[in-house]
């Protein structure tokens, strides 16, 4: 595993703003892959399932032909028959901790009542359909399948599909067709990369298009999420893992090795960061890290840097500059300073808080922002598949009110239609009048 050390010397030239942009361009952004996926979307949208089997044969099969995209019923029950009884135990528990906490972010339409006397509604209503990317590759994410799916179900969205690249024999991992059996989901999709976002968003033969596209994927993935947003919602760029790990001098250097190294092994796209104002704590996680990662030589780890600063406050300050996917700060001295920190897709205080936790069963979600978007974007909630949609009930003597205030704006901006339609209601007769009229 290859170490990238910035020196004191080097964070104090290049200050806290510098070290993080250093740490950034360790890994390469989506742009690098742009122009390939706008191909890709173009081809997709205009031959529909060609494309995409044609692209899959390209991208994931070792030369033999593509499967049918969806999966059969009677392939999901045999999945789910042969998985191990613990592992569909520890999935249930992903399941009700996920759920559990995604319902807390679903809430009731409130009514408000403005001083004109007139009310105005904020209604939330889930989305008809979404679909969630599970990437496939290196490894299967039956966890991913659980995040998505558990979350856009506690929203409210009836319409929910999956998909899933195939392995070179063809297949999905078997384990996350047991996964998507176990959540309920009827619709899988033999189909990953870029092409399949282009599926989903736009619709073919065989793939029904849908409104929301959530899911972490590589770079392609990410970048055709990027370029269908204006077709789609998506929840955000959820791209190759990143971690920070700020700590203290009492903080254990083995376990600091490990959560760094778990997140490692999502691949050479991912970025692990250590950051400390004590010296000998980074030299200790660091021969732990080697120590460790030795045992290990056929995994394909990712870049890795280590930070050294002057406070722990500069420690902090840095590491929310980064933005990270995942922030674990440990140490006394360094979880004291957790209220510093807003800009992390999700946030661990304390040695036993490992990421590797929130990657499966602490109920948090791990379809996260990468890349430094957590300056912006939100871990998947419930939010992401619901939308709000507001509902204005005015009554004949707001109106006339409402007027006499909008009416002039609309003026100065040069509406003069908008500006009559609004002071038309000062000069019309009462509602009692015209009923009135009409009886007469």
């Amino acid at each position: 595993m290859q170490l990238e050390r910035i020196e004191l010397d080097q964070t104090r030239e290049l200050g806290p703003a510098g070290v993080a942009a250093r740490v950034r361009a360790l890994v390469p952004g989506v742009q690098s892959v742009a122009e390939d996926v706008r191909r890709i979307l173009a081809s997709v949208r205009a031959e529909g399932d060609a494309a995409v089997l044609r692209l899959t044969e390209q991208l994931d099969l070792a030369g033999g032909s593509a499967r049918p995209l969806r999966v059969g019923a009677g392939e999901l029950d045999e999945a789910i028959k042969g998985m191990p009884r613990e592992v569909i135990a520890g999935l249930q528990v992903a399941i009700a901790n996920v759920s559990e906490v995604a319902q807390s972010g679903v809430v009731a339409d409130e009514e408000v009542r403005l001083p004109q006397g007139h009310r105005v509604t904020l209604r939330e209503l889930p989305v008809d359909s979404a679909a969630v990317y599970v990437p496939g590759g290196r490894a299967p994410y039956p966890s991913t399948a659980v995040m998505g799916v558990v979350t856009a179900r506690a929203a409210g969205v009836l319409d929910v599909c999956v998909c899933s690249p195939p392995r070179a024999d063809g297949e999905i991992d078997p384990v996350v067709l047991g996964t998507c059996r176990l959540l309920g989901v009827e619709r899988v999709y033999r189909m990953g990369g870029a092409h399949a976002i282009a599926a989903l968003a736009y619709g073919t033969e065989s793939v029904s298009g849908v409104d929301v596209i959530v899911g972490p994927g590589n770079l392609y993935v990410q970048e055709a999420k990027r370029q269908v947003s204006d077709t789609v919602g998506i929840d955000g760029i959820a791209g190759p893992s990143d971690l920070v790990v700020v700590c203290g001098a009492d903080a254990d250097p083995r376990l600091i090795a490990l959560d760094m190294l778990a997140q490692a092994e999502h691949g050479q796209g991912s970025l692990v960061v250590l950051i400390s104002h004590e010296q000998d704590a980074l030299t200790s996680v660091e021969r732990e890290l080697d120590r460790i990662a030795a045992r290990h030589l056929d995994l394909k780890l990712g870049q890795c840097a280590s930070v050294s600063c002057e406070s722990v406050g500069e420690a902090v300050a840095i590491a929310d500059l980064i933005a990270p996917e995942h922030l674990e700060l440990i140490g006394a001295e360094v979880e004291a300073l957790s209220p510093m920190v807003r800009h992390a897709g999700c946030l661990f205080i304390g040695i036993d808080s490992a990421t590797a936790f929130g990657d499966y069963v602490a109920g948090s979600n791990h379809i996260l922002p990468t890349g430094g978007a957590a300056r912006f974007s939100s871990v998947l909630n419930a939010a992401c598949f619901r939308r709000r949609m507001s509902e204005v009930r005015i009554d004949a003597a707001s109106a006339r009110t409402l007027a006499l205030a909008g009416g002039p704006i609309a003026q100065a901006e040069g509406f003069v239609m908008h500006a009559e339609s609004m002071l038309a209601r000062i000069e019309a007769p009462s509602r009692d009048d015209i009923g009135e009229n009409r009886e007469a």
